[in-house]
């Protein structure tokens, strides 16, 4: 069975898609939300790689989440052609978090970077 999910129509979409997807404990549509080819910098200190391997960590992540994610202050949005670097200030203290987005054909926005937690101080 097929779930229908909104996509990201701007880069700025999908933080709010990610918390959205993640407060309902939805792992495949928080991969949906990254290229076939993306890459995730978590845990920290690793990479991981690929849709599959990142709807992997999202179930590990739910598995271990909070009771509840917060859509973050976002930063403004660099746009360069089909690409876009988001950013925003994380309500847990981390530092910081920054996504590089690709527009797909479609028009739709995918993830293709994602760095999830900039420790604070770096």
């Amino acid at each position: 069975m097929t779930t229908h999910r909104e996509p990201a129509r701007t880069p700025e979409d999908l933080a709010r898609l990610f918390v959205e997807r993640a407060n309902a404990g939805d792992a495949e549509g928080l991969a949906a939300l990254y290229a076939p080819d993306a890459v995730l910098a978590f845990p920290p200190g690793t990479a991981t790689v690929g849709r599959e391997a990142i709807r992997a960590v999202c179930e590990r992540m739910l598995a271990h989440a909070p009771l509840s994610f917060v859509v973050e202050e976002p930063l403004p949005t660099v746009r360069y052609g089909d690409l876009a670097l988001t950013s925003t200030f994380p309500a847990d203290g981390t530092g910081g978090r920054v996504q590089v987005a690709r527009r797909e054909p479609d028009g739709t926005w995918l993830r293709i970077i994602d760095r999830p937690e900039i420790p604070a101080g770096r």
